[in-house]
């Protein structure tokens, strides 16, 4: 990131909805502030996003029913795409990650994860290198008749990358051959618990799964010497039954590793777990309100935590105690169907 430059919040959004696409806003690092700055359609429905090492290039997705993946080079006034959005030979990507050197992309629709390799100035290939198929169903008829790759990162060692499946109540574990996602191990979860995401504990030893169609964290010990995930305990991230829908989204944890933030639409709450044993135990501490209605995902940096809030159009930011981790609502800034937000 160039120092001469305010530091920038990159916006995802379905521009199907009404959304500008990809936006940019300024940050102000003391207020956690975000000012629109300025913002590109070119790609349709870009929901989800990711930042280059450098933060001069932003990847997105397009969730659209042919699905792409673009890069846009950010370094100017407005982002600036750097070649055509490449296709990933899957349905509806929703998530996407850098895995060495390459784009891996989570596609929801058709359930896969699909390699694009980068060029040695951080551009996407000109196609895809690989695709994995996830196999499989779930006990929910209407939400888990095949396979739902929901999300795709890399694991602390950058040896191996993890897709959830929200179709098939599974995280499988693969790695990269000559650029070709390659199955190593499939970890089952709790039939009809729909897994949506996952973050890594800053110490590499803990996973942690916000499921969507149960309100709960699984907490997973990781093994990257063999790559293997092992579920040890469900912890709600709602207190007692939820009047009405309750579907967890995102799931953050902070990078001192004290604390576990969750958001969960239809309740539309912000949730915080307190994090003992090293990892291995989160604890409900408590919830608040997102600042808006259907809350997407949700960042944290620098001291505050970032939500975007689909259907009410807006990302909202919250300080955060640093002792109890509780955030505290500070602002918002208006981005119709917002789906994504991220700091560089």
């Amino acid at each position: 990131m160039d120092g001469g430059r305010r530091r920038r919040a990159y916006i995802g959004s379905f521009t199907s909805a009404g959304g500008p696409g990809v936006v940019v806003a300024a940050v102000d690092e003391a207020s956690g502030a975000l000012t629109v700055l300025s913002s590109a359609d070119d790609v349709p429905d870009p929901s989800y996003l990711a930042l280059a090492p450098g933060g001069d290039i932003l990847y997105t997705v397009s969730e659209t029913a042919e699905g792409a993946v673009a890069a846009y080079r950010v370094t100017g006034a407005r982002p600036e795409l750097t070649g055509p959005p490449v296709a990933v030979h899957g349905a509806g990507p929703t998530h996407l990650s850098l895995v060495a050197g390459h784009v891996l992309t989570a596609n929801y629709g058709s359930g896969s994860v699909t390699a694009v390799p980068l060029r040695a100035d951080g551009t996407l290939a000109d196609s895809a290198s690989g695709l994995l198929r996830h196999t499989g169903s779930g006990p929910d008829e209407q939400r888990q008749e095949g396979p739902h790759a929901h999300h795709v990162q890399p694991d602390p060692s950058g040896r191996w990358a993890v897709s959830v499946d929200l179709g098939t109540d599974h995280v499988l574990v693969c790695e990269l051959d000559a650029g070709v996602p390659v199955l190593h191990r499939a970890t089952p979860l709790r039939p009809g618990s729909g897994p949506r995401h996952l973050a890594f504990h800053p110490n590499g030893s803990y996973a942690y799964v916000v499921h969507e169609l149960a309100p709960v964290v699984t907490v997973c010990r990781w093994d990257a010497g063999g790559g293997e995930l092992t579920p040890l305990g469900e912890t709600p991230v709602l207190p007692g039954t939820p009047d009405g829908d309750a579907y967890p989204s995102g799931i953050v944890v902070s990078p001192d590793g004290r604390f576990v933030w969750t958001a969960t639409r239809g309740q539309d709450t912000l949730s915080v777990l307190t994090v003992d044993g090293g990892g291995e135990e989160l604890m409900p501490a408590g919830t608040v309100p997102c600042g808006g209605h259907w809350p997407r995902a949700l960042t944290a940096s620098g001291g505050f935590l970032y939500v975007a809030n689909e259907r009410s159009g807006n990302v909202s930011w919250f300080a955060l105690d640093p002792d109890t981790g509780m955030p505290r609502p500070e602002g918002s800034v208006e981005v119709p169907a917002a789906s994504c937000v991220i700091l560089g």
